[in-house]
């Protein structure tokens, strides 16, 4: 076999659109070459064909020659092996598919060698100017006094007590209320209640609610006419304030924090420790964001748009994604499309945008590995199959041979080194809190594993025991 490489002018697409990059593969067989597949279509028709006198699949080509002809042997040897030798040519001439190629057979289909060319659409390679300045902006680690402050008032609510007192209510106290409301003489379910506690400035009632018995003391009547939550239709309401309390928070010593936190001694203590819990939720949530702030400041630097090609598969890969989980958990699609509103056009419709995202994060960081000159060894791979190995629960050596034998491998190395141009962006970029202030950017690293997070789509989930695998 021989095979050449030739670009392809892209064609007249939308003026939206970005021009496809397409390269034409030519593929040439000889007679004697294309002969062994020929031989080898016989033989998967003899297991097909059930000849008098012959087992199956034991039938000699002469014969079978002689019943059917030459042709639909050619036919088969075509359709077999041509996959076969452009997959060999792609692999041969290291070309990016982002598609399924167009191929045409030139010559040999009735005799002689064989010719076809296969038009393939490429990966677009991009510039990222100003990846090596890249700044996010993620929320900060760091406790605040005022959210300090904020959790020791909620522990201090928690111990305080209600007092009545002799005026009227405001927002934040406690009034006790027999509420009735009513359409057209009928009473509004779930609005007719006596003695019931309820804090101004909750909501939970109907706009406007609380505000119309702000003002009140106890014993006042009031009528109003509001829209219930969660209704479109208006309500007549009649109220009686019966009582109007004040939360009174106790005092925060360092006895009450003695007696009531016994973990604690001091007020300083406590704060401490409220701060530094406060601080690793924070830091978690930065950490959560870290990897999805840089691929979308990433993304933004990509002027072009990704190919329809690439949008397409990523789009394809999360959508199995949904179906296999929502099977994992017994819900059936259609049932909950329904359920939540959506047709299926409009769910695929939502997700394109995340695939349009990743799509431009995915050439971006190739563009990032190329400029830095990041490179994935033979090692890399190696311990990426040991890595695989442990978290499906397969020998190494298993995982090489699946992804070998799903011409797979070409894949996991760019994958891997869309890795390691992440990693270098996560060690280089400049982060900042809301106010602009910096935020240490090893304390984000720290133990922070980004293998974990979805920031491409390199997915190492395959199915080690079938022949497909999802790229």
């Amino acid at each position: 076999m021989k095979s050449t490489v030739a670009p392809v002018a892209p064609a007249a697409e939308a003026e939206a659109s970005t021009p496809r990059q397409l390269v034409k593969v030519t593929v040439d067989i000889p007679e004697d070459e294309f002969e062994r597949d020929i031989n080898n279509a016989f033989r998967k028709i003899a297991r097909e064909v059930k000849l008098p006198g012959f087992r199956a699949g034991k039938a000699p080509r002469r014969v079978l020659e002689a019943r059917i002809g030459l042709a639909a042997a050619r036919e088969q040897a075509l359709r077999d092996g041509v996959p076969e030798y452009l997959a060999k040519a792609v692999r041969e001439h290291d070309i990016d598919l982002i598609a399924t190629p167009e191929v045409q057979v030139t010559s040999g289909e009735t005799e002689g060698p064989v010719t076809f060319d296969a038009t393939c659409e490429v990966r677009p390679e991009v510039t990222v100017p100003g990846y090596g300045g890249l700044r996010v902006e993620l929320p900060s680690p760091h406790a605040s006094d005022e959210e300090v402050d904020g959790a020791v008032a909620d522990e201090q609510r928690r111990h305080g007590s209600l007092e009545d007192v002799e005026r009227p209510a405001a927002l934040g106290d406690f009034v006790t209320l027999s509420l009735s409301a009513s359409r057209d003489g009928e009473p509004v379910p779930g609005l007719n209640t006596d003695d019931w506690l309820y804090e101004l400035g909750k909501g939970w009632v109907a706009e406007g609610f609380d505000t119309e018995i702000v003002g009140h003391q106890a014993g006042d009547e009031l009528r109003v006419t509001l829209t219930p939550n969660g209704t479109s239709e208006a309500a007549d309401f009649e109220v009686t304030v019966e009582r109007v309390q004040e939360m009174v928070l106790p005092e925060a010593t360092d006895e009450w924090v003695g007696e009531h936190l016994g973990e604690f001694d001091t007020v300083e203590a406590w704060r401490a420790s409220l701060s530094e819990r406060i601080s690793a939720g924070k830091l978690a949530q930065a950490r959560n964001q870290f990897v999805d702030k840089i691929s979308e400041a990433l993304a933004d630097l990509v002027e072009e748009d990704a190919p329809e090609s690439m949008v397409n598969a990523d789009l394809q890969g999360r959508l199995q994604n949904v179906v296999r989980q929502f099977e994992r958990q017994g819900i059936n699609v259609e049932q909950w499309l329904s359920a939540t509103g959506q047709t299926t056009e409009s769910f695929v419709e939502s997700m394109r945008g995340q695939s349009r995202q990743a799509a431009k994060v995915d050439l971006a960081l190739r563009a990032v590995a190329a400029a830095e000159g990041l490179e994935v060894t033979d090692d890399d791979v190696s311990a990426e199959y040991a890595r695989i190995a442990v978290r499906v629960g397969q020998k190494a050596s298993e995982v090489r041979r699946a992804y070998e034998r799903n011409d797979a491998v070409t894949d996991l190395r760019a994958g891997l080194r869309k890795t390691k141009a992440l990693d270098w962006l996560i060690h280089h970029v400049e982060v900042v809190d809301p106010d602009g202030a910096p935020i240490d950017r090893d304390l984000l690293i720290g133990e922070h594993d980004h293998h974990d997070h979805d920031h491409h789509d390199h997915d190492h989930d395959h199915d080690h025991d079938h022949e497909g695998h999802d790229h």
